[in-house]
């Protein structure tokens, strides 16, 4: 009976000791760097329980580190203290307390507080803030303005936020022209947590907006993110020179975004261009068809996105091939298409030039990233009475 207990207390401790080394794995969040610049993976707008969140500060570093994060922002809300009867509010206090652990971590942390306007206009997020307490103001205008001042970025939240638009669907306020002419807005959140907003999609696209996609998570991440089944929160991929904190601003600044919400990439076209091209290969570029014979063509797909492609514009194409009306380039891994002949008299090489339309990379609402897949056909006509 010892002999018993000791193996099953000896299974137990293995357990727990699998289970503690499970919780400090880091999840890589691949997707590939571009054009010269790191693809910095963040998260802008978050909540601890020095506002309305249920989190402590430093829970927020862990949870940035296991998720493949490079840097991240503490928002909490200037005005709202769920908390108060609890703890002692200083304003800069959850950034100080969570700083530490980030660092220690390898992630860059950012200072920052959402704002809320009390009005249709909503709420906004200050980040890169020297000091948080100068935002408690009474006049929220007043706020924005000593973020600004600050060097502060400042970013409008959820603009389709079912409390301030029942309908889902933003509205452009008079406030938020106000702003803009003055400069204080510098970023619009096009997706937050599982949202998507067409119009500030559309809005970023026209007024030369930020684009941002964000959490706002209060939770513990893993109570809202099936993290085993590949599930993840919305991020922001900040084309930066590096991870430091200047890098990050500058690059907000000069809105080198792209929005990762679920297995949807939101951003300017050449953003996104420079992803799935640097993430796409065809592995064997030049193929033999013989009469109406099949020909196999190998993609591999170096990103964790599955994306999503649709033919498009290649009539000229297809009066020699048939080829897959819709294709999936699973994240993490090689797909076969299939491509056929139409004719067992054309002969010769072809360069063959498949028009799709990535539906999942969004170059503007409802529209998907145009390429191509490029193969060298050489044709092989069938002669009459030879065998097949």
């Amino acid at each position: 009976m010892k002999v018993i207990r000791r193996i099953c207390f000896l299974v137990l401790l293995l357990g727990a000791g699998s289970v503690g080394l499970g919780a400090w794995v880091r999840r890589e969040v691949k997707i590939p760097d571009v054009l010269g610049y790191e693809t910095v993976k963040c998260d802008f707008h978050i909540h601890t329980v020095f506002s309305d969140g249920a989190v402590w500060p430093y829970v927020r570093s862990d949870e940035a580190w296991r998720e493949g994060l490079d840097a991240f922002a503490i928002t909490d809300h200037i005005k709202n203290r769920k908390h108060e009867a609890d703890l002692r509010l200083d304003k800069n206090r959850s950034y100080e307390i969570a700083r530490p652990g980030a660092e220690a971590l390898g992630l860059t942390i950012i200072r920052g507080g959402e704002i809320a306007s009390g009005t249709a206009a909503g709420h906004f997020n200050a980040i890169f803030l020297k000091d948080v307490r100068a935002l408690d103001t009474e006049e929220w205008r007043d706020a924005i303005k000593a973020a600004v001042e600050q060097g502060g970025f400042v970013s409008w939240n959820h603009p389709g936020w079912k409390k301030q638009s029942p309908d889902g669907i933003p509205v452009w306020y008079a406030e938020h022209t106000e702003l803009y002419e003055k400069g204080w807005m510098h970023g619009i959140e096009v997706v937050n947590d599982d949202e998507y907003y067409p119009l500030a999609h559309k809005w970023a696209l026209e007024k030369k907006l930020t684009m941002l996609g964000n959490s706002d998570v209060h939770y513990p991440a893993n109570m809202l993110y099936e993290f085993g089944e590949g599930e993840h929160r919305t991020m922001t991929l900040v084309l930066a020179k590096d991870k430091s904190k200047e890098s990050i601003k500058e690059a907000l600044v000069n809105r080198r975004t792209v929005v990762y919400g679920k297995n949807m990439l939101i951003g300017e076209e050449k953003y996104l261009r420079a992803i799935f091209d640097e993430s796409v290969d065809v592995i064997n570029p030049e193929v033999t068809i013989r009469g109406k014979e099949e020909a196999r063509i190998q993609m591999r797909n170096k990103s964790e996105v599955d994306f999503e492609l649709v033919l498009k514009g290649a009539e000229e194409v297809l009066k020699d091939i048939s080829a897959p009306e819709k294709i999936t380039l699973y994240g993490e891994g090689t797909v076969q298409l299939s491509i056929k002949g139409k004719s067992e008299e054309v002969w010769g090489k072809k360069k063959m030039r498949l028009g799709y339309e990535v539906k999942n990379l969004l170059v503007r609402p409802g529209e998907g990233l145009r390429t191509e897949v490029i193969v060298d056909v050489n044709f092989v006509a069938v002669e009459k009475g030879e065998s097949k």
